[in-house]
């Protein structure tokens, strides 16, 4: 990739990219971090990709892992609740923090679908999760979600609506 190609490439998906990871992970300085790492893992492990869109996936995709090999060394959850992270706004913010309940799969699912917009054959390049399995895999994510809001006093329909299926 040339110096130009990158320059433009970095400026459309470092902004998505440190958000994604700000969020998944809880700390500013970790994610700025891990950012900087997939840029370079990018770079120096770039295979020739068809378009914008894969590199972009290949991408979210190392910083995906590059985050979930952190935990794994560090042997906790993330937390996206945690100190210094940029929440979109004030309203959100008890959102933020009952998200960091979910796992942090569930997290990963969520962020991607819902809040960085991909499609189910975009979260499986990025997780590495078979394409299938995405539907299903949100599905059961959004329900946690549900459970955790519901238990949080958010959705006091939900509870309803489980007690009925019940």
């Amino acid at each position: 990739m040339t110096e130009p190609a990158f320059l433009e490439f970095y400026a459309r998906t470092a902004g998505r990219l440190n958000g994604y990871l700000r969020k998944l992970t809880g700390d500013a300085a970790l994610a700025e971090d891990l950012l900087q790492e997939a840029y370079l893992r990018f770079l120096t492990r770039s295979r020739v990709l068809d378009d914008d869109e894969h590199q972009k996936n290949y991408l979210f995709r190392i910083a995906t892992n590059l985050a979930r090999d952190h935990f794994r060394r560090e042997r906790r959850q993330p937390l996206a609740s945690e100190p210094g992270i940029a929440h979109p706004s004030d309203d959100c913010g008890e959102v933020w923090t009952l998200m960091a309940r979910l796992s942090s799969r569930d997290r990963e699912l969520l962020l991607l679908a819902y809040v960085e917009g991909m499609t189910h054959r975009e979260i499986s390049q990025v997780t590495g999760l078979m394409r299938a399995s995405i539907k299903p895999l949100l599905f059961r994510a959004r329900r946690r979600f549900a459970g955790v809001l519901t238990s949080a006093g958010f959705a006091p329909q939900l509870a309803a609506e489980r007690e009925a299926q019940s």
